[in-house]
């Protein structure tokens, strides 16, 4: 895969965005939440970025485009705003939704007008419009359900990233290809860390409040103490993540033996979360990509499903998962269940299987250069 390292912007120094669309190969439009420092959505950026076909030039939707731009060395539009995005759009030559669930309304249903108003201004552009491994839902709303109906026919071409999406689609009136989550096409690595850290990638949800956090508190504990092994927390959404260790002992629910082996990291890139993951006896994930970057690495994994595509991905590689909407679990069930995964990597055969899958969203892109 070529490298995705740039210095200084360098590329949008050279093409700015002004100039993109006069140029003889117009861009094409990268829309996803980009540059909102999160470590998942930066991962597939990364992928898209690397499956893009040769001579085809991107533009990407960024919110920290300065980040965006020196990470990855691509020109770059402020994504949230939609007035310059779609004058970009129009100095364009396809538009590719990438990667992620845009087309959901948990977020809000403005978040699927702006994704609505995008795919209509392409179409009506003559544009085609792709959807790449794309999660579809949760569509809460039935305005929502309406006007995804009426959405899914003016894309071009789609790659679903799960069986659940494509089957909702398919009650829409949508039947397209379905793969694995996009993340899972980076490269793999050699795992290297029997007897190393347990790397714990854990956010807020109100599927744990107040003491609900607590038995999971101590079967870490007992297991950092049992094992003697330092716990490392890597946020992967900086501005949601970082700061939770502090969080909880502030509550008084995480006990002084887990704080004195705790130390919260934080990683700039996939690759920097990556190289600590190969090195970890042990990866608790509740991030669905700090999943996949832990099974790209080799490494041993547990889950803590707050969602139902983190639960999926671990039964895809057969990984323990404890969904958080369960009835509370104990910590004895935790510590027995982390216990028996350390240092004990996932199977390499449903880590293979998950990356050819992935082909699907490739050929999707493909499309663009024919």
């Amino acid at each position: 895969m070529p490298s995705c390292a740039a210095d200084g912007g360098g590329f949008l120094a050279a093409h700015p965005i002004s100039a993109l669309g006069t140029a003889h190969n117009r861009p094409v439009l990268l829309c996803g939440y980009y540059g909102e420092h999160n470590l998942g959505d930066d991962a597939l950026l990364e992928s898209l970025l690397s499956q893009l076909p040769a001579g085809l030039t991107p533009l990407v939707t960024a919110h920290d485009e300065t980040q965006v731009q020196a990470r990855f060395g691509v020109a770059t539009v402020p994504r949230r705003r939609l007035k310059t995005v779609l004058a970009a759009l129009g100095r364009c030559r396809a538009l590719v939704l990438g990667g992620g669930s845009l087309l959901q309304d948990s977020t809000s249903f403005r978040s699927l007008l702006y994704y609505a108003a995008l795919i209509s201004a392409a179409r009506l552009r003559g544009l085609p419009v792709l959807l790449w491994a794309q999660g579809l839902g949760p569509l809460r709303r039935r305005r929502s359900r309406l006007l995804v109906r009426l959405l899914l026919p003016a894309a071009t071409a789609i790659s679903w990233r799960d069986p659940e999406s494509a089957a909702l689609a398919a009650r829409l009136g949508r039947r397209n290809g379905c793969g694995a989550d996009a993340v899972w096409a980076l490269p793999r690595q050699a795992w290297i860390g029997a007897g190393g850290p347990i790397v714990i990638c854990w956010r807020p949800t109100p599927l744990l409040r107040g003491e609900a956090w607590r038995p999971y508190l101590q079967a870490l504990e007992q297991l950092a103490e049992q094992q003697n092994r330092e716990v490392l927390w890597l946020p992967f959404h900086r501005e949601q993540d970082r700061g939770l260790p502090e969080q909880l002992r502030a509550q008084g629910l995480m006990g002084e033996g887990l704080w004195r082996r705790s130390r919260e990291l934080e990683a700039q890139l996939p690759d920097e979360a990556t190289a600590l993951f190969r090195r970890a006896g042990l990866v608790v994930a509740m991030r669905l990509h700090a999943l996949i970057l832990a099974g790209l690495a080799g490494a041993p994994v547990a889950a803590l499903s707050y969602d139902p595509k983190v639960s999926a991905a671990a039964a895809a590689i057969h990984c323990g998962c404890v969904d958080l909407a369960a009835p509370e679990v104990s910590a004895s069930t935790l510590l027995e269940a982390w216990r028996s995964a350390l240092d004990q990597p996932p199977a390499s055969a449903a880590i293979a299987a998950l990356q050819q899958s992935t082909a699907v969203h490739r050929q999707l892109l493909d499309t663009l250069s024919t």
